[in-house]
């Protein structure tokens, strides 16, 4: 039995060396991160207190790519229908060109809006070669039309980039933004990684299962050096290729295989760093600042604020993240939803509440060195 009549294997196989690959890089990176003096500096702005290497992105982008390259070359590409195989270069293509970009204000500084246009120009660059929100499935039928796809609403060309744009960047830097505490923005974007390639495998999309399988595996390898106490951050590049990846990933996959609800599903996985960022943008123009203006008006410092110490709030965030994922594998109609739906309701309320009983012990404690940027 070959790699390419079994996805599952595929998938194990695939975030396994992802994982490994991840975990053995980012060591060597941070060594010579250090040796180079290629570090991010403290300052009154910032949560950690000692100089912290910034490219761990790198690490990441070296366990996906490995992970990728091991099952390609196991066949588990194989049964690839040529269109879908272009989608997925143009995903990589895609997310490498991202991380370059967020490499390029690691390693320079550079300012908000030549990274903002650079993403949208890489964007428009992805949505001509067919990575695209192109159509949406409506729940009932089109006055007047008739056949199989009454159902089906085809976007204008301009509002088909428009749309894919805003969805590629706007998650994009929703990751980055998340980006704040030790683990945060890793542990996030595995636990969406994981709910896309449930959905993916779910509703028969196997390539995006397996891109999003690499992707969980690095996230995964990545935490073993990035969780409180971080010795590594993954910095722009490697929030930037994140955020990226699993915007693509949630087109080619999960947004083409299902009736109804098309981006519901990625919407719904990746909810809570799209309101994060959305509430404090308007907060921000609300107050007439620009929106990239850096404050502490993300969730991770409210619930900071509130008392909570650094783990505990990542860790909270990554439980309401966990059932909001579930939530997506509900509507696929994935196996064994309901089970897997009261497991995820039972730890998000056991967070809840093991939070509230501890959150007085919480106050008295100081918080431990936190994550690289507050944008």
């Amino acid at each position: 039995m070959t790699l390419a009549s079994n996805p599952i294997a595929a998938a194990v196989l695939t975030f396994a060396i992802a994982t490994l690959g991840t975990a053995l890089v980012v060591p060597v990176i941070r060594r010579q991160g250090l040796r180079w003096g290629l570090v991010d500096q403290p300052d009154s702005r910032k949560q950690h207190t000692q100089p912290m290497v910034r490219l761990g992105g790198v690490g990441i982008v070296v366990g996906f790519s490995l992970g990728l390259m091991v099952t390609w070359v196991s066949g588990g590409f194989a049964q690839l229908p040529p269109d879908k195989d272009q989608l997925i270069w143009t995903s990589l293509a895609g997310a490498l060109c991202y991380f370059i970009i967020g490499l390029a204000d690691d390693l320079f500084a550079q300012p908000p809006l030549p990274r903002l246009v650079g993403q949208v120009v890489v964007a428009m660059a992805v949505w001509s070669q067919g990575v695209r929100i192109s159509d949406i499935d409506l729940p009932f039928t089109l006055p007047g039309s008739g056949g199989e796809l009454d159902h089906l609403l085809r976007l204008p060309p301009l509002v088909s980039l428009v749309a894919t744009v805003i969805w590629l960047a706007g998650i994009t830097n929703a990751i980055n933004w998340l980006d704040g505490l030790d683990g945060l923005a890793a542990g996030v974007s595995g636990i969406a990684a994981v709910a896309l390639l449930s959905v993916s495998f779910s509703l028969q999309q196997p390539a995006a299962g397996l891109l999003a399988a690499a992707l969980a595996g690095a996230c995964l390898g990545f935490l073993r050096h990035n969780f409180n106490p971080a010795r590594i951050f993954m910095g722009d590049g490697g929030s930037y290729f994140l955020g990226f990846a699993l915007a693509s990933i949630s087109i080619v996959g999960p947004a083409k295989g299902l009736t109804s609800v098309s981006l519901l599903l990625p919407l719904l996985i990746l909810s809570l760093p799209l309101a994060d960022m959305s509430a404090v943008i308007m907060g921000r123009l609300r107050e007439g600042r620009s929106p990239f203006y850096p404050d502490r008006r993300h969730l991770h410092h409210r619930l900071l604020r509130s008392g909570l110490s650094h783990r505990r709030t990542v860790l909270m965030i990554y439980a309401f993240t966990q059932w909001l994922a579930v939530l997506a594998l509900v509507v696929a109609n994935a196996e064994m939803r309901f089970l897997w739906l009261g497991l995820a309701t039972a730890v998000l309320v056991a967070a809840v509440v093991f939070t509230r009983r501890s959150l007085q012990q919480e106050r008295q404690d100081p918080n431990p060195a936190g994550g690289p940027n507050e944008r």
